[in-house]
């Protein structure tokens, strides 16, 4: 039912970059549940209550496939109910999952906060803005998902050494304080007053496209074929493109929450590997910061399974040149520079890719419910990433077998991505 006499009618431009807006802050609030965030606090975990890294990592990755396994749910949910009841909902429980954490002092703790976050963060704070972009937007979606990009790249840029002078100076409980007050003071507030499910709802299109007032809505939004889940879960594209989207979340999970120890392992001083990591983490920002907007641009223009094989050959690059840095002996700060710059850069293709891929292969009528269950493989793919890293390191007690046998899945990823055109909506429904 189209909304009447409200901002959304009276802004004098397309009201989808106001969603842009949104989901930009949307997506950088979901960081205290980003695994870029949460590896700050382990060694203070690990510090302060004598738990192993392994003993973490395993708490880490339960919790995380458990919130894996419930995420479609939310998508369903945001199909049914849309954005507007949804959002609001996930942000003042993940603020309560961030003050849930400020409690933690038993094993069974952690596991219920780190099920928490990674739920309400990463899990529903990232697939609420992902997929309510798609619905503003057609002609121009890769760019506007550029723009949605920043916030990802703002949070990965300011909460690692955020997180890590909060901890410093005043104790990682008050990290987790700072960020639930936020949620409520900041985002809360903006998903109340402007999220808007669609642009049929305020009488506008796609893109801000002129209503033909001669033709039904129907045929004025008739730009894309719409499949169900059902429907898209028959071709083999879908479950191809499920195991490219696991990879890479396996992957960046594994190195990131382990980042500071890795650091070290490289030959890096003890004393110096969390700042070190945490460098190479805003380098990496930045640089997906700006291959985010080339990104978007590419992204409109050329086939999207092409421009996701070549983003798991940067993956391969990235991981060989981890290894590269302790046989070598290049551990230096600008070596680390160099290697973030990369990481950055794949995953700013692979982010835009992945968040177009998905409404352009199978539209955008059912977008929470396929998000919601590709989004479930993604963070069950988190959930196996940091658990492997962590065995490797009390086994072998370094990194090198472990990021060899992680090489071996982007490499299958770029084959399969390459053989995985958008599929033909006329063949699955004549």
């Amino acid at each position: 039912m189209q909304e009447k006499h409200t901002l959304a009618n009276r802004v004098p431009f397309f009201y989808g970059w106001v969603i842009v807006l949104v989901s930009i802050l949307g997506v950088f609030f979901s960081g205290p549940g980003q695994t870029y965030s949460v590896s700050v606090f382990i060694d203070s975990y690990i510090d302060e209550f004598g738990w192993g890294r392994s003993y973490v990592s395993s708490f880490y990755s339960l919790g995380t496939l458990a919130a894996g396994l419930l995420i479609s749910f939310v998508g369903k949910l945001v199909d049914l109910k849309g954005h507007r009841k949804v959002m609001p909902a996930v942000i003042t429980l993940f603020a309560l999952a961030c003050f849930w954490m400020i409690r933690v002092s038993a094993p069974w703790m952690l596991l219920v906060g780190f099920f928490s976050i990674r739920l309400l963060g990463q899990g529903s704070m990232t697939l609420t803005s992902t997929t309510l972009i798609p619905q503003w937007f057609y002609k121009m979606r890769g760019r506007a998902l550029s723009f949605m990009a920043i916030g990802a790249v703002g949070g990965s840029f300011v909460l690692p050494p955020l997180n890590t002078w909060i901890i410093i100076n005043y104790g990682w409980r008050t990290g987790w304080q700072v960020w639930g007050i936020l949620l409520l003071v900041i985002m809360l507030p903006v998903a109340l007053v402007f999220v808007k499910n669609k642009p049929e709802d305020i009488g506008a299109l796609p893109d801000g496209e002129v209503i033909d007032p001669k033709a039904s809505m129907a045929t004025n939004s008739q730009q894309e074929k719409s499949w169900t889940l059902k429907e898209s879960m028959k071709t083999r594209a879908f479950w191809v493109l499920m195991f490219c989207v696991t990879v890479p979340a396996a992957l960046n999970t594994g190195v990131t929450f382990h980042l500071a120890s890795i650091m070290e392992y490289l030959g890096f001083p003890e004393a110096n590997a969390p700042m070190t990591a945490a460098l190479a983490l805003s380098v990496y920002a930045l640089s997906q910061f700006f291959n985010n907007f080339i990104a978007g641009v590419v992204g409109d223009r050329f086939k999207d399974h092409k421009i996701l094989s070549i983003t798991f050959l940067g993956f391969i690059i990235v991981l060989l040149g981890f290894l590269s840095i302790r046989y070598f002996n290049l551990a230096s700060i600008p070596i680390v520079i160099i290697l973030g710059v990369l990481w950055g850069g794949v995953n700013g293709y692979f982010a835009i890719t992945n968040n177009m891929i998905w409404p352009n292969y199978f539209g955008r009528g059912n977008l929470g419910s396929i998000k919601g269950f590709t989004m479930m493989a993604m963070v069950i793919g988190s959930a196996a990433g940091p658990l492997p890293f962590g065995f490797a390191f009390d086994y072998f007690g370094g990194y090198t077998e472990i990021l060899l046998v992680t090489a071996i899945f982007p490499l299958l990823a770029l084959v399969g991505a390459a053989l995985s055109p958008k599929p033909d909506y006329n063949q699955y429904h004549g």
